[in-house]
């Protein structure tokens, strides 16, 4: 590993997401927000350079592990690295749909129905107090709908994400405003859900 964290590139244009998620939006919430989180990620870790030989990913799946004068402050801004590192890889210009194969199958087996799990992660996301956000998450051989505060990530909680909806209000307040409900709705539009089969199947 490097001796510190980069900033990934987004795997589209800042725009190929219109008009369910404008170019702005795209633009200050990667360049602005991500990036920040970043950059404290690797302040925080100032000192502890055997911490860079971990993935940002491994180091929040045991933050028992992380000196407690700098617990705090990896969990944020660790969180806020990585949750947005899979926003924007389970998006893509040609997203929508419906998952197939063997996430489908699951779906289904552990929700009903397609449509009761869009419900059960939509109201995740509706009713998450403040920031945050909304997953589809592994949890042993199961697939559940999690909601967390902040930048906390469910790897924190021995689970492994595979969808993930940012809900703070940088992520949609200059298009949609106070209306959160329209732009999870937005958010179906442009599910990559080939990288999320991806995830289930790794």
């Amino acid at each position: 590993m490097s001796k510190e964290y980069i900033t990934p590139k987004l795997p589209y244009d800042y725009d190929a997401l219109e008009p369910h998620i404008d170019k702005a939006t795209m633009m200050i919430h990667h360049d602005k927000h991500h990036a920040a989180y970043t950059k404290k990620l690797n302040a925080a870790l100032d000192g502890h350079e055997d911490m860079f030989e971990m993935s940002a990913e491994d180091i929040l799946k045991d933050i028992s592990k992380i000196p407690e004068d700098i617990r705090q402050a990896v969990v944020n801004n660790g969180g806020g690295h990585v949750n947005h590192a899979l926003f924007w890889q389970v998006m893509g210009p040609d997203g929508g749909g419906q998952p197939k194969g063997e996430l489908m199958s699951q779906i289904e087996k552990d929700f009903g129905s397609f449509e009761k799990f869009q419900q059960e992660f939509e109201e995740a996301a509706a009713t998450q107090f403040g920031s945050g956000w909304a997953w589809l998450v592994k949890d042993g051989d199961n697939l559940k709908v999690q909601k967390t505060s902040n930048q906390d990530t469910p790897l924190s909680q021995g689970m492994k994400p595979i969808l993930a909806l940012d809900v703070w209000e940088h992520a949609y307040y200059l298009k949609y405003q106070n209306l959160r409900p329209d732009y999870i709705k937005a958010f179906w539009h442009v599910v990559n859900w080939d990288k999320v089969s991806e995830l289930f199947n790794n």
